[in-house]
């Protein structure tokens, strides 16, 4: 809204080669109160007079010698093409109202001037020249403040994004890769872990034959002893792909309550058909090196890593969903405290189940 002080302090130009037409109109606008009165005599120095003080309103004289009133619009127009033109024309000609309207011109006073007439007419087009001001500017702010909205949300999205990638990161160090949610189908999510267990059961095999180097040292020890670290550290790196999992979903906060369940059968599965996987490979090893030893049990001891392996697979895998769910429970960081008791639990599944197995298979 604006106050009547807007509109009388308003800054006015009067352009007019005749001196007594610039004294009668400031006459007329002082009396009514208008405080911002400019005049020039000389319609070349408009333009530059209009880049100095940005007026709300010229009043610009059609006749005038050197440059008439038509040149000073469309000079005033190159200065700002897509700008509001704040000119109201003073001519006595009815042939140039027309004319003067068209190059841009937004009303008209006739000669001679009716003080009533010329009142009206500024206060109108102050009105609305100030209005459009208004309106530009609150414009302009709205803009500014859709900018900040639009900066906030960017940076929103980058800390999530962020985030994301933080919390993905142990996961892809144990092959789980970065677009794996609980709402992956188990198929998938076989395809995008199975190979990494791959690759480290290879690494595993070349910690077992570290070990192997030094079976003559050790010979008082079973064959099946050659295998541990390799049930060790798949069933850990099983245990740790379902706790990666666990913890994206609990910092992303979509593992509801009625998702648990669903959450440890999943990765039960996963851990049975990895397990099954890996444990038939495992298995060949393990019948490969007892039939160089000359093992009459290798079958027998083959078998027997191809089952620990399941178990502990899919024991580990249910661990590394529950060990987090569990801590976030009691109230502890399930982030720093998981990876401590999940390597515990599947340290002692994977040596017990395939001590155990051994003992009761192949005694």
């Amino acid at each position: 809204m604006l106050n009547p002080s807007d509109i009388f302090n308003a800054k006015i130009l009067i352009v007019d080669d005749r001196e007594a037409n610039v004294l009668l109109l400031k006459r007329m606008l002082s009396g009514a109160g208008y405080t911002a009165l400019h005049a020039t005599q000389n319609p070349l120095t408009v333009c530059d007079l209009q880049q100095k003080e940005d007026f709300d309103l010229i009043l610009l004289d059609l006749i005038m010698p050197g440059m008439d009133g038509f040149a000073v619009m469309e000079a005033l127009k190159e200065i700002d093409p897509e700008g509001y033109l704040p000119v109201l024309v003073v001519t006595s000609e009815p042939s140039h109202k027309l004319r003067a309207l068209q190059v841009g011109a937004k009303d008209f006073i006739s000669k001679p001037f009716d003080l009533s007439e010329v009142l009206a007419r500024v206060h109108n087009m102050l009105e609305v020249r100030l209005l459009h001001r208004q309106a530009k500017d609150h414009s302009i702010a709205l803009e500014q403040k859709i900018l900040e909205v639009n900066r906030l949300y960017d940076e929103l999205i980058a800390e999530q994004k962020q985030s994301f990638e933080l919390t993905a990161l142990p996961g892809a160090m144990v092959g789980v890769e970065k677009e794996e949610r609980l709402a992956t189908h188990w198929l998938r999510s076989l395809r995008l872990r199975h190979p990494w267990l791959q690759i480290n059961l290879v690494t595993a095999f070349i910690a077992a034959a570290v070990v192997g180097l030094f079976q003559d040292t050790i010979n008082q020890l079973l064959v099946l002893t050659i295998f541990m670290p390799v049930l060790a550290g798949q069933s850990g790196n099983t245990g740790s792909q379902a706790l990666a999992i666990t913890l994206r979903e609990l910092t992303l906060g979509d593992l509801k309550s009625i998702n648990e369940k669903k959450l440890m059968k999943k990765e039960a599965l996963l851990g049975l058909l990895n397990g099954t996987l890996v444990g038939l490979v495992a298995a060949i090893g393990m019948y490969v090196v007892a039939t160089g030893q000359h093992s009459p049990k290798a079958l027998i001891l083959s078998l027997v890593v191809f089952l620990a392996m399941i178990g502990s697979c899919v024991i580990s895998g249910v661990c590394g969903a529950v060990v987090p769910l569990t801590l976030k429970k009691l109230g502890a960081d399930p982030a720093t405290a998981s990876s401590i008791f999940l390597t515990t639990a599947t340290d002692v599944v994977s040596i017990g189940m395939l001590l155990g197995l051994a003992s009761l298979m192949a005694r």
